[in-house]
């Protein structure tokens, strides 16, 4: 071996030794390498670009909600695997890596709590947990939400981050769609603020039921939302779509998101939404 050569390994042992891959966080929009410690305290969005990175549960729970205000709403069980379903793997399988993986039993989670002391209750999709599929156990966590908003009277707000419905468990899961809307007309029948903040991404059958049907929906900003893939809508009208066609900037410009919120800025604007919501309600 030759000097060069030898001097050449030494430096690479030296680097990998003294800057661990934990170290480090890759932006997944411009690509900039940030301390991992600087992007979490940066609330998970780059220094750089701006980008929202995704989140989960516990994270956005310490981020919107008073410290030490919030308790977790305990799950309701559902049945697993209904269908026995199997494809490269067994579902059960895919159920239990997942758990694993995230440390949550499915892919919504409840909290109840305060947001500036107004007392609300939020749920969050995990895309973490098998892209955030609405399944059986969404769609029954949703519904114990809304249930608890209506039992204490006070707002209730879901962040959602989904790749649709969860194909392996077939029909079962678009029949949280229907299932979910009932829930938000139990709300509104009663005067309770349904409040939606999209995330990156929200997609398919959470698009198409109660990611839609807030009294206020929010997003944060360059979240990706919509039903079919741009791909697919592409090749169905066999037209070129316009360009950043599926972002909350354009959504919010064609009048289908009341408005873009930076993550920052996301925990007062909550509050400020829902005084004007429950004031309104005091009110009637």
């Amino acid at each position: 071996m030759s000097w060069l050569s030898n001097v050449r390994n030494k430096i690479a042992s030296i680097t990998k030794r003294e800057t661990p891959d934990n170290l480090w966080h890759k932006c997944k929009k411009c690509e900039a390498m940030v301390f991992l410690k600087e992007y979490e305290e940066n609330m998970h969005i780059c220094p750089k670009c701006e980008h929202h990175g995704r989140i989960g549960p516990m994270t956005r729970f310490a981020q919107i909600m008073d410290e030490n205000s919030w308790k977790m709403i305990p799950w309701a069980a559902v049945q697993e695997d209904p269908l026995k379903f199997k494809d490269q793997k067994k579902y059960a399988d895919r159920l239990k890596d997942a758990r694993n993986k995230t440390g949550e039993q499915d892919a919504l989670i409840n909290a109840q709590g305060t947001i500036e002391n107004i007392p609300c209750v939020v749920g969050v999709q995990d895309f973490a947990f098998m892209g955030g599929s609405m399944g059986l156990a969404v769609g029954q966590a949703f519904v114990d939400g809304a249930k608890r908003a209506l039992k204490d009277q006070c707002p209730y707000i879901i962040f959602t981050a989904a790749g649709g419905a969860r194909m392996q468990e077939g029909i079962l899961s678009l029949m949280q769609m229907p299932k979910t809307t009932v829930a938000i007309s139990m709300l509104r029948e009663a005067g309770i603020p349904f409040i939606v903040v999209l995330t990156d991404p929200t997609t398919g059958g959470v698009t198409a039921s109660y990611a839609m049907l807030g009294d206020v929906h929010i997003s944060e900003p360059g979240a990706m939302i919509g039903f079919a893939g741009q791909r697919v809508i592409e090749n169905t009208i066999r037209e070129k779509l316009p360009e950043g066609f599926q972002t909350a900037e354009y959504l919010l410009e064609h009048g289908m998101v009341d408005m873009v919120v930076h993550r920052k800025e996301l925990r007062a604007t909550l509050a400020q939404v829902m005084g004007y919501l429950m004031a309104w309600k005091t009110a009637a």
